[in-house]
């Protein structure tokens, strides 16, 4: 079996365009990944073209040779663009020999440890602008089944940057809201109900401490990155002056990206990529060595539904998953994509046991739906950058 094709899609899902991956044999199995990068569609369609030539002739089986061909042959060394255009095929690679040989790709990576896997809720608040409407959608949520809820604070009800430090009475007032914002959801869903609070790195460590011990009394789940990612010693910080989870690693590439994160012990929860990270195998091999540490993983999953079966992939052979997050319909069409949507029950989606990643792609409504170009700024101000 050979590669004979090599693909990138870009799709427009409302506030930013999916980048899905088409790899085809000579066998006609065909296998899919996503690499969607907000902001950044076009920069990964070029590099899912520039590694192309790496991989036309090449046999799909050999997943580890071609992805140090793809990462450690770039002189560059990755980044967050070249490095999703990889993960993107590595999952496109593992979907087509998972085909071949008639199993799922987890039974390629150890097998089965769990039959379904627990996911919160993110987007459910988007357009809400106010404390009771969102206290409304988040007990749509709960109804809906989910009982886990992520959301940024200092999101609603601003009409300012809610990070502008340059009027201290405005970063108070901002304050203020985001704990009465953390306090109006957990009355409307109750006790039983696991709050995730994301705050998109941006609070200097002062803030971060001062935010999660006025909130600590509502018993939040985990508290995403706090800090801009740059400077670790100050993540240490905060991490030994609270009390509740720090979840963080969104934004780190490769095992080699999560070393030192977990030798400093500075985070409770990491949050792997897997579209960005280095793929499904990478996954892997992140969460083992974080088990080492007895660090769960929860992977970051703001991205189209083939991330999310590339995902379950991973979550149903790692024995160190916590949860998986999972947008709520961002468009009416999302479950449309995949010819079989995904099950989801009661907050919990099922782990397929179809060959590969045991989906297909609807290639008719992927064209339905074309790249459109996206307002950056728009996306940034109104906080929808790095989910």
């Amino acid at each position: 079996m050979r590669i004979t094709e090599v693909e990138p899609f870009l799709c427009f899902a409302g506030w930013r365009n999916w980048v899905l991956v088409k790899v085809t044999t000579d066998t006609g199995i065909i296998g899919w990944g996503e690499a969607t990068l907000e902001m950044h569609e076009r920069s990964v369609e070029a590099a899912v073209r520039e590694v192309r030539g790496y991989l036309i002739g090449q046999d799909p089986f050999n997943i580890e040779r071609l992805w140090e061909v793809m990462v450690r042959g770039d002189p560059w060394q990755g980044g967050p663009v070249r490095l999703s255009a990889a993960s993107a095929v590595e999952a496109a690679l593992w979907d087509i020999v998972g085909q071949a040989l008639g199993t799922p790709i987890y039974n390629c990576l150890g097998g089965r440890y769990r039959d379904r896997i627990r996911c919160y809720a993110n987007g459910w608040y988007f357009g809400s602008h106010h404390l009771d409407d969102l206290e409304r959608r988040a007990v749509a949520m709960v109804e809906q089944g989910f009982d886990a809820l992520k959301w940024n604070p200092f999101g609603l009800r601003l009409k300012s940057n809610p990070y502008d430090v340059t009027d201290a009475r405005a970063a108070r007032q901002n304050f203020r809201e985001a704990v009465k914002c953390v306090a109006a959801v957990r009355r409307a869903v109750g006790d039983d109900v696991d709050l995730l609070i994301e705050l998109h790195g941006k609070l200097a460590p002062y803030e971060a401490i001062a935010f999660m011990h006025a909130i600590e009394p509502y018993e939040p789940f985990f508290y995403e990155e706090p800090l801009p990612i740059e400077n670790q010693d100050a993540l240490a910080r905060v991490h030994d002056a609270v009390r509740t989870p720090l979840a963080w690693g969104e934004r780190r590439f490769t095992r080699h990206g999560f070393r030192a994160l977990l030798e400093q012990e500075t985070v409770d929860i990491i949050q792997p990529d897997i579209c960005h990270a280095g793929g499904i195998l990478e996954g892997k091999k992140i969460a083992a060595m974080a088990d080492t540490w007895y660090v769960p993983i929860a992977p970051h999953n703001p991205n189209g539904p083939v991330s999310t079966a590339m995902c379950l992939q991973l979550a149903a052979c790692v024995p160190n998953f916590l949860i998986l997050e999972l947008f709520v319909p961002d468009v009416s069409w999302r479950e449309a994509l995949l010819v079989e949507p995904l099950h989801l029950e009661k907050g919990y989606l099922h782990i397929p046991d179809g060959p590969g990643l045991g989906i297909r792609v609807n290639e008719s409504v992927l064209a339905a739906h074309p790249y459109e170009r996206v307002d950056a700024a728009r996306v940034v101000a109104h906080g929808l950058a790095g989910y």
